[in-house]
């Protein structure tokens, strides 16, 4: 059973579960059409009965992807307990309080959070998924997939495609360095191998789901953009204190990219020792970004946004003003 299982991260567990021949079961509000091949339930959460498609059958686990109110993963999981095997919440690295420092691992201390909680913030809200997981199902059947930053075919946040969209205009880049800065980020069909591995393995408790830090650099990131683009584009390197001090707002105006600090420590510096002891493999740098362009250009260059999700990347103005292109 995947609820959700039509956007990004779930969307991505459905077809790696289909491709072991696996029977897939997909709860989701209709918005966009499930996978070919799944038994598809509709419901929304959020509404009064809105559980009701989930009131019978039998599955060997559950993934749950929630990422608002804390409520609904309660009451799914509620629902389903008795008659699933195990639960898998993918949640977040944002669970871990803040600064989390160079290393950290599952054993970092976590935000508050409530299972009976409205929606307040991304990090409480889904710790409170993960209390709500872990108390129908218990400690021993509820996997917690802590994700980094997801990348990959499909993505609904915009980073990796507003890089590949910008850079395939062509002409001078804003690149920000330094150009080896070491850069962690999960290949979303690598974090669904790894759950559904997981979840047959009968794995439970929390799990860093992220590639080694060092897995790729920004240079190599956005220079694999420029190869798999075709595009004219020229990076120009520059230096962290130059584009802050224009008021470039880091991991939003320059996606994927922060300076060395609190925020790169947290972002891009944690430990995934244990899923990688644990079988978590991940594809190189270069793939995720071929694939995505690939994925892209069948869109016409135009990704999905979500809604509650401010779209990002760097106002052209004020590129070309740093850049020194402007008029």
């Amino acid at each position: 059973m995947i609820l959700g299982g039509t956007e990004f991260v779930g969307h991505a567990v459905t077809e790696a579960a289909l491709a072991r021949g696996w029977e897939v079961t997909v709860f989701h509000r209709g918005r966009h059409a499930a996978p070919a091949g799944v038994t598809a339930l509709h419901g929304d959460r959020t509404a009064p009965g809105g559980l009701a498609a989930l009131g019978a059958g039998e599955w060997d686990a559950v993934v749950d992807t929630w990422a608002a109110a804390p409520t609904a993963v309660r009451d799914a999981a509620r629902a389903l307990a008795g008659r699933a095997g195990r639960y898998a919440y993918v949640s977040t690295g944002s669970v871990y309080t803040y600064p989390s420092p160079d290393g950290h691992d599952e054993s970092h201390p976590v935000v508050d959070g409530s299972p009976d909680a409205d929606a307040v913030d991304y990090a409480r809200d889904k710790r409170g998924g993960e209390l709500a997981a872990t108390a129908a199902f218990g400690d021993d059947a509820t996997l917690l997939v802590r994700s980094g930053l997801i990348l990959g075919p499909r993505e609904n946040i915009g980073r990796l495609p507003w890089w590949l969209n910008r850079i395939a205009r062509g002409g001078p880049v804003l690149a920000p360095g330094p150009r080896d800065l070491e850069l962690q980020f999960i290949d979303v069909r690598d974090l669904a191998t790894w759950t559904l591995d997981a979840v047959a393995d009968g794995l439970a408790g929390p799990y860093n789901l992220i590639a080694p830090p060092g897995h790729t650099t920004t240079g190599a990131l956005l220079e694999a953009c420029v190869r798999v683009t075709g595009s004219d584009a020229e990076l120009r390197w520059t230096g962290p204190e130059q584009i802050l001090a224009a008021g470039v707002q880091p991991w939003t105006d320059l996606p994927v990219w922060v300076p060395r600090g609190e925020l790169y420590d947290t972002l891009h510096r944690g430990s995934a020792a244990k899923a990688l002891a644990a079988g978590l493999r991940c594809r190189p740098a270069e793939e995720t970004v071929a694939d995505t362009w690939a994925w892209l250009r069948t869109l016409g260059g135009v990704a999905p946004q979500r809604p509650d999700r401010p779209a990002p990347g760097l106002d052209p103005e004020l590129e070309a003003k740093l850049l020194g292109t402007g008029g």
